[in-house]
């Protein structure tokens, strides 16, 4: 279209100077003057045609020039690029009174760039590109209203994830990257269900998946028949003067094991978190040892079911469940609990229509007297192909470990991708 678009500009001031090469007026003088009489040759003209001849080539030349530039500065055949923007209108309401604004309405927005290139087209490297302008309840984690599209980004847009993965043989795979969270490189998909807060996540985000974007590298292995393991490592030194893999950095290293039909899953993950490792997503305020103490252990086991074919009464089912053991705690707080159920529903009103509900125990110590609780239920439906609208609702009883610091809020989200 460049081309055609040039080259049509291009054939205007030929024909212009075609005509000016052959001036009939200025033959015509030829014959109509009568003081003297001139002889019409080749050499009358030749000067002329040679010149403009001259300035098209020019012209040529500085199109194909500005293609080239133009194909050079675009994408390569194997970088693909896709995203979304995500507007969110939210409010909550605290059973105890809150003077940090916590209760009131607020919107906010997310913004997200994928880049996928390949360059054998075996391997991968992804780039997350990232803003937003997440404050308040919107990235609140005591009392589980942190949103999935929640971005404490400042309207800054930033590389937020970048990783390289390659396989090796026919079935494995290696993650290495300097910003990567440990759960992209899980071999088995924990949970099938899809939260709107992120306390959801992976059939709840605590001590067993919970995890931040750091420097790691990991391994996964992948059978015919459904069986996969995988072991990752991850070390938060980014934005911090300690070293990787030492002493003075907060490290995760978690193993995965899983199975895997077309209809059901289970897996099992131990994840080994030293040097004062924190979660928060999905725990209560009285959770303290994880963050008191050094090393703990995370032991958590997953299932999801699904029906044969989506629009039916029968939704398809995700749960969870964690344990924890702090090294060094005393015994009645050395162990720590959560558990997770999730309910999905699709094609029900409309085609790609979700509703999702979604309920369960954050990560709570043994001598803890509270029993904290936390809740989603929402409605996704598509208002095209690009545009989906969710509305949901959330809260929790003595969410954040206090006895009556109940929490009810409300979010609409619209998502447009690209």
């Amino acid at each position: 279209m460049l081309v055609a678009g040039a080259s049509l500009s291009l054939l205007a001031p030929v024909t212009a100077q075609a005509s000016d090469a052959v001036n009939i007026e200025e033959m015509s003088s030829y014959t109509r003057s009568k003081t003297k009489r001139s002889r019409l040759d080749s050499k009358t003209f030749t000067n002329k045609v040679s010149e403009d001849i001259a300035n098209l080539k020019g012209r040529l030349d500085g199109l194909e020039v500005r293609q080239n530039e133009f194909e050079a500065g675009g994408f390569s055949d194997t970088t693909t690029l896709d995203g979304k923007a995500v507007f969110a209108l939210m409010g909550t309401d605290h059973s105890k009174v809150k003077t940090d604004g916590t209760d009131s309405i607020a919107a906010a927005y997310q913004y997200t760039m994928n880049l996928n290139s390949s360059f054998t087209g075996d391997d991968n490297l992804y780039v997350r590109l990232r803003a937003g302008n997440s404050t308040g309840n919107f990235v609140n984690k005591e009392f589980g209203t942190y949103l999935s599209m929640g971005s404490e980004y400042s309207d800054q847009l930033r590389v937020d994830k970048i990783w390289y993965t390659f396989p090796v043989g026919d079935s494995n795979t290696v993650w290495v990257g300097p910003k990567i969270e440990n759960y992209y490189m899980h071999a088995t998909t924990p949970s099938i269900y899809k939260p709107v807060t992120k306390q959801f996540t992976l059939g709840g985000n605590g001590d067993a998946y919970g995890a931040s974007t750091d420097s790691g590298f990991g391994w996964a292995y992948k059978a015919d028949n459904g069986f996969a393991i995988s072991s990752n490592v991850v070390s938060k030194q980014n934005g911090t003067s300690n070293g990787l893999f030492t002493n003075q950095s907060k490290q995760s290293w978690a193993t995965q094991a899983g199975y895997t039909t077309d209809q059901w899953s289970v897996s099992a993950i131990v994840n080994q978190k030293y040097n004062a490792w924190t979660d928060g997503y999905y725990e209560s305020a009285g959770h303290t040892p994880s963050s008191g103490l050094a090393n703990f252990t995370a032991v958590g086991l997953r299932g999801w079911w699904r029906p044969l074919e989506t629009g039916a009464a029968m939704p398809s089912i995700s749960l969870g469940y964690d344990s924890t053991s702090h090294d060094g705690a005393p015994a009645a707080s050395n162990n720590s609990t959560a558990w997770f159920a999730g309910l999905t529903w699709q094609d029900m009103f409309q085609a790609d229509d979700r509703i999702g509900i979604a309920f369960g125990q954050p990560t709570t110590n043994e001598d803890e007297t509270v029993d904290p609780f936390a809740y989603e239920a929402y409605y996704e439906f598509k208002a095209n192909d690009s545009i989906t609208i969710t509305p949901t609702v959330f809260g929790g009883s003595d969410r954040n470990g206090t006895a009556g610091d109940d929490i009810f809020g409300a979010v609409l989200q619209t998502t447009f991708k690209f």
